[in-house]
């Protein structure tokens, strides 16, 4: 079995290679000095090699402070550089929380470091095998809401808590009325005092399973069930026993363990909503980027990730966006299982948004999730369903949102109202 690989930037003010050797050392079988029982065979077996160190800048001032640093009276200049590190897997086993410790963990708090990211991780094949994978994911999807050439539209439901469960069963009503393919939760609604679950759910699923039996079309909910570990199982049976496909969770807050667990208990599908992950993310220098936070996840079992969108009401870059949706939809492992998950595009999208979403995912195996999009279209959620199929439609025939929206008025109503906000 080859390595796990773990590619970081680095900032420090010491010698840069032997930074780089350090964090080998700390985060396999060494520490900062040798210690008894440290063999050469024990070394040669679970030691971390460094690959390869590439600079890429200085800077004459820490990105963030060290005590360690000071006490040395080190003041620079502060080099940067990409690292690549290969971990031995007999290291970690099998064990999700053990990996992001190996591959993270102290390395953030070594007192040589005055930066540093974890970027991306590359997982062999074989080592892939031994975690779970999607029980849905893409085509599973696809398959669910009856949607074989499109991406799958969506919205969320707002006000995002304070609604009773029959306040929220009406408002599904009306969108499965409009033509939602998919229904999910806010992150912050998971068992208010106001529409606990026990109730919600119900409630919910009755109005789904009236349209099913009307239209024959399946509209997917998912049901935010962040909650400790036995609580979110307990709950993702209730999902079932309804007729449910699909539940969401919090993956910051419910934790790689929590996850896994999940996975494991319930073959409904799983939409992973990553709220929390600027906090991660944001710092250029600190925390982690979404290749390596995705593949950590993802090595969980989920079917759904969301990547935010682009132009929307959040921090991300069009690049950071499509770097996430393209990595979504590529397998973890060359040569590996299939393990690719539907990227959901959400924040502020609407009808206009959808080309340079298209563009960047290069595919129509996405989730496409618009909140006010539907629900604040100028003449009501059924238009701003059909503000999408147009957007799509105009699209795929080769011409431009504007020149489309002259023969679809509830494209063009949606560009009057969205288009210069």
């Amino acid at each position: 079995m080859t390595k796990i690989i773990a590619e970081y930037l680095l900032e420090t003010p010491f010698p840069i290679e032997e930074v780089a050797a350090m964090m080998a050392g700390e985060q396999s079988s060494g520490t900062f000095v040798r210690v008894a029982g440290e063999t050469d065979e024990l070394r040669a077996r679970s030691a971390a090699d460094v690959l390869e160190v590439s600079l890429v800048g200085e800077t004459g001032a820490p990105t963030l402070h060290s005590a360690f640093a000071e006490r040395k009276a080190i003041s620079g200049p502060y080099r940067q550089a990409r690292v690549r590190i290969a971990f031995p897997p007999g290291n970690v086993g099998v064990n999700l929380p053990t990996l992001a410790a190996t591959v993270s963990g102290n390395l953030y708090d070594i007192g040589e470091i005055t930066g540093l990211k974890l970027v991306s991780l590359d997982i062999p094949a074989e080592y892939r095998t031994h975690y779970p994978l999607p029980q849905v994911g893409i085509q599973g999807t696809r398959n669910i809401v009856g949607v074989s050439d499109r991406p799958i539209f969506g919205t969320i439901i707002k006000p995002n808590v304070g609604m009773r469960a029959d306040d929220i069963a009406a408002l599904v009503d009306r969108l499965c009325a409009a033509g939602v393919d998919f229904i999910k939760d806010d992150e912050v609604c998971a068992n208010p005092d106001c529409a606990p679950i026990s109730e919600r759910v119900p409630h919910v699923m009755a109005v789904l399973r009236k349209w099913r039996d009307k239209t024959g079309k399946n509209v997917m909910m998912a049901f935010n069930i962040t909650d400790e570990t036995d609580a979110m199982k307990r709950h993702a049976d209730l999902v079932a026993s309804e007729g449910g496909t699909c539940v969401m969770a919090s993956l910051n807050w419910c934790g790689l363990s929590g996850m896994e667990t999940l996975r494991r208990h319930t073959p409904l599908a799983i939409h992973a909503h990553r709220n929390g992950f600027g906090a991660m993310s944001r710092h250029p220098l600190l925390g982690m980027a979404f290749p390596a936070y995705h593949t950590l996840f993802r090595l969980a079992g989920i079917d759904h990730m969301h990547v935010h969108g682009i132009g929307g009401k959040f921090v991300d870059t069009a690049d950071e966006v499509t770097e996430a949706a393209r990595a979504c939809l590529k397998p973890l492992s060359s040569n590996g299982p299939d393990d690719r998950v539907l990227p959901a595009f959400s924040s502020g999208q609407w009808a206009g948004t959808l080309p340079s979403t298209l563009e960047a995912a290069k595919s129509a195996d996405l989730m496409f999730m618009c909140g006010g999009g539907i629900l604040a279209h100028p003449n009501g959620p059924a238009a701003g369903i059909v503000s999408l199929h147009d957007a799509y439609e105009v699209l795929v025939a080769g011409q431009s949102i504007s020149d489309g929206a002259r023969t679809r008025p509830e494209l063009a109503a949606a560009i009057d109202f969205f288009g210069t906000r």
